[in-house]
């Protein structure tokens, strides 16, 4: 089934649209979550949200790129779900992940800064538009999907500590097009 006729389950307010979801998505969103917090139980549980969320937002919401979407509110999730276990110190590997990045993004906390992150996410989907293609994928699959990168690296034919060396020079790209255009680091 499509991703409309999905959605206009969603709107007709069919509970088949859950089925639909993940029978279609299913895999890809808990793969999502697990990568975040590697515990298969919390990873059920946050699709099983992601999809009440979904339910919850369509209607009034029509997502022109469902896939996208909903890989987003299942990020999200996990990620919150994250935050709250890690107050427990349960998930060191996905704090490694993040921190990777934390010396090439700004973390925003005050509410002028908000505004600021919206460029911010300007500057970062221009830089990506300037990476090759395979480059693009394996940036996109390591931090927003959160691959491992011996998953990365099975998918892409390329050993794991080449890999960590190209996500290296990936950010401190990321890092000297963000210096480039201002923002603050």
């Amino acid at each position: 089934m499509d991703d409309q006729a999905i959605i206009a389950l969603y709107w007709q307010r069919d509970e088949t649209a859950i089925k639909e979801t993940d029978r279609k998505y299913g895999r890809f969103c808990y793969n999502i979550s697990y990568n975040i917090l590697a515990v298969s139980e919390d990873a059920e549980e946050c699709v099983s949200e992601t999809y009440q969320k979904v339910w919850n937002a369509i209607p009034p919401e029509k997502p022109a790129a469902f896939r996208a979407w909903l890989g987003r509110i299942t990020r999200n999730v996990s990620i919150n779900r994250w935050h709250y276990k890690h107050a427990a110190k349960r998930y060191a590997g996905t704090e490694m992940l993040l921190s990777e990045l934390s010396d090439c993004i700004p973390d925003h906390k005050t509410t002028d800064e908000i505004l600021e992150s919206k460029a911010l996410s300007q500057y970062i989907s221009d830089w990506l538009d300037t990476l090759s293609p395979q480059d693009r994928n394996l940036f996109v699959r390591r931090y927003w999907n959160c691959d491992t990168l011996q998953t990365l690296s099975g998918s892409s034919g390329i050993s794991p500590n080449k890999l960590a060396g190209r996500m290296f020079r990936l950010r401190n790209s990321l890092k000297a097009y963000l210096a480039e255009k201002g923002a603050a680091i």
